[in-house]
């Protein structure tokens, strides 16, 4: 297992081709912009993708090496990506897939892990660490996020339980759960809106919604849920 800080491998000889996965536009042009900066020679982003369909059928005409791949996204995610992928393209060598999300949550990581993901870094990468985290995927490695590392490792030990379901939080869309996680970690409305991309009273709506599906009256209610399901 590999650590996404150590930069100390041999870069690939030939550049390794890349499908950027996210549904936020500004995002997908901000890292495929730093990775043709910082990457450059070493790493061809081929195309991006906003959903999983899109997702799907840019694999299925790019064959790229490493697919980086938002853990949640419209139409199941991108453990769904993962899951159908072999349908998709059946005849093709897989690529391999390195996870980049906001959310550092044990479940969200662990799932995306059994789902096929050779990786799983945060948003709060930098660019040349991204750089290294895809060369070291495209190699066969697999690379975590030193904290993220630690979840896996607990996880398959046996020394964590991470629930198959959990009717509460199956309750709250995707994009609720992200607000929720920053939120329950002290995030203020406007850092919440910069961190996602969206709007102050999208925040507050999604606020809205997972406070009244989850039963709870305030934002204390809420990380203490949070905390309790180790979703912190």
């Amino acid at each position: 297992m590999t650590d996404a800080n150590d930069t100390g491998s041999s870069e690939a000889s030939t550049s390794v081709r890349v499908v950027v996965v996210d549904d936020h536009a500004m995002f997908r042009r901000g890292v495929r912009a730093e990775l043709e900066a910082v990457g450059s020679g070493r790493i061809d982003v081929l195309a991006e993708a906003a959903d999983v369909d899109e997702a799907l059928a840019a694999i299925a005409e790019h064959q790229p090496d490493v697919v980086l791949l938002d853990v949640h996204l419209p139409g199941g995610g991108g453990v769904e990506v993962m899951r159908r992928l072999p349908r998709t393209t059946p005849d093709a060598a897989p690529p391999r897939f390195l996870a980049l999300s906001v959310s550092d949550a044990a479940e969200d990581v662990i799932g995306t892990i059994r789902g096929g993901a050779r990786g799983y870094v945060t948003k709060s990468i930098t660019g040349p660490e991204l750089v290294s985290a895809i060369t070291r995927v495209a190699e066969g490695d697999a690379v975590f996020s030193p904290r993220l590392a630690g979840f896996v490792l607990d996880a398959f030990a046996g020394s964590i339980e991470v629930a198959a379901v959990d009717e509460d939080l199956d309750r709250l869309t995707e994009r609720e759960r992200e607000v929720m996680r920053l939120i329950a970690r002290g995030y203020a409305y406007k850092e919440v809106a910069k961190e996602l991309f969206i709007s102050i009273k999208t925040v507050e709506t999604h606020m809205s919604s997972v406070l009244r599906k989850l039963q709870l009256s305030s934002r204390h209610e809420l990380t203490r849920w949070a905390s309790d399901r180790r979703l912190l």
